[in-house]
């Protein structure tokens, strides 16, 4: 994962709600009824955090009935959590070794 998509989650995550959407999605996949109670948000305010959170690829959504279902994209989150790690370690190809040179 580079700077640019990482940034971009991060802009997705920087929301408290949408981070606890994403920590109850953790669980498994939920549906949008249980993230409305769960939440006291309206319907509107759910859909659009909804839809930030699956265009950036965090969420997948599928239709169940009249309620949409949504399931934690646990491998982009892997791929930002080792993105973290390797921008907060020392390694071969860091930013710091280029302007030393």
């Amino acid at each position: 994962m580079d700077a640019k998509i990482a940034a971009l989650l991060f802009k997705v995550l920087s929301d408290e709600t949408r981070l606890k959407i994403i920590e109850m999605l953790s669980c498994g996949e939920e549906c949008a009824c249980k993230l409305q109670e769960a939440f006291s948000i309206t319907q509107p305010t759910l859909s659009y955090h909804m839809k930030m959170l699956v265009n950036s690829g965090l969420v997948s959504a599928r239709k169940d009935g009249a309620w949409m279902r949504y399931t934690l994209n646990s491998e982009l989150c892997r791929g930002l959590q080792n993105y973290l790690e390797q921008v907060s370690s020392d390694h071969e190809n860091c930013v710091c070794k280029a302007v030393d040179q």
